[in-house]
């Protein structure tokens, strides 16, 4: 089983609108290198839904 992982980024590499609203910083869920969830907005926001995630993969 894939382990899910949390990737942060930065600056420019921030959605153009989200940085619009003045974030600097968002969160993306990562399985085998590829994003499984959009940009979070807080790193609590990430490690919920990452819970949320692992939790439903062993009750599959």
């Amino acid at each position: 089983m894939a382990q899910v992982q949390i990737m942060s980024v930065v600056g420019s590499a921030v959605p153009a609108s989200l940085r619009a609203s003045g974030l600097l910083a968002c969160w993306y869920l990562m399985r085998d290198g590829e994003a499984i969830s959009g940009p979070l907005t807080s790193l609590p926001a990430a490690q919920a839904l990452s819970q949320k995630i692992v939790g439903a993969s062993f009750n599959a």
